[in-house]
Parts: structure tokens; C-alpha cells; sequence
């Protein structure tokens, strides 16, 4: 049966990505992040979000993309998660956007490793592909390859 689905979509670089609507608690515009020395490379710093302490995961270093331009803006996107409290910093945030779950194709098995874990599938909208993140994955640095 052919369901609709509903992702906040973002950019980072020139890729479109989705997450589910439900595990995004709120955006947040150029918001001051503060450093961890010896963090995970993919670590951006922690924010103080109304007194709770929150690790901001910097999505281009997760994704092994170029870092951003120094000084250039970028947002906050911070997960409704329970747990650690956790926010993916992404170059900018685009509309909700609306697609039927029929348009949905499984990454291809020529897509390997890291990349592959990172990237549920695709969906295909009018002008490009819209790349499902994987949240878990995403978030887990742990076990990642970096």
C-alpha cells in the first residue's frame, strides 16, 4: 500500500537529505557552539540549549565531506530524541516535504561501507534524489569508520 511520509529536508554540500519530521524537536539559526578538544572528529562542540547541554554532530565531517567555509552560516537541527541529547549542524534546512512511500528505492549495492549504513535510500521528487538519513547510524560514533 502506498503510504505518504513526511521529512524535514537540509542541505549539506550539494546533497538533499531527509529525517523523518518526528525525530526533529526544533532548528536552530547560527547558534553559538562551543569546542571539545580530543572530541570524535565528527564532534562540532556542545550548546547550552535553555541549560541543557547538547553535543552538536557536524553532518559534512560525519558525511567525510569538505568542512565548510570558515565564518559561512549553517543550522542547528536538533533531534527529539530520549537519551543523550544530541543536534546534526547542517549548512541550511529546507521545507517539509511531502512524498509517497512508492517513490522510494534502496540505495544501490554498489553503494559500500560507511556510506551505504548512513543512507536508508532515496526518494525520487522532480529535479533530484532526496537521500533518507539514517539516523541511528548517523548519530552512532562509535562504531564509525572515521
Amino acid at each position: 500500500m502506498n503510504q505518504r511520509r513526511q521529512y524535514c529536508s537540509l542541505r549539506v554540500g550539494d546533497l538533499l537529505l531527509g529525517i523523518d519530521v518526528s525525530r526533529i524537536q526544533e532548528v536552530l539559526r547560527d547558534t553559538s557552539i562551543t569546542p571539545v578538544p580530543l572530541a570524535h572528529p565528527a564532534i562540532r562542540g556542545l550548546i547550552n540549549l535553555r541549560g541543557q547541554i547538547v553535543t552538536a554532530i557536524d553532518l559534512r565531517r560525519r558525511l567525510g565531506l569538505a568542512p565548510s567555509a570558515a565564518g559561512s552560516r549553517f543550522s542547528t537541527m536538533v533531534l527529539g530524541e530520549t537519551g543523550e541529547a544530541l543536534a546534526l549542524v547542517v549548512d541550511s534546512v529546507g521545507d517539509v516535504v511531502h512524498v509517497d512511500s512508492a517513490s522510494f528505492e534502496s540505495p544501490p549495492d554498489t553503494l559500500k561501507g560507511e556510506a551505504r549504513r548512513m543512507i536508508d535510500g532515496a526518494h525520487k521528487l522532480e529535479r533530484e534524489l532526496l537521500l533518507i538519513l539514517n539516523l541511528d547510524v548517523v548519530t552512532d560514533l562509535g562504531r564509525g569508520s572515521e
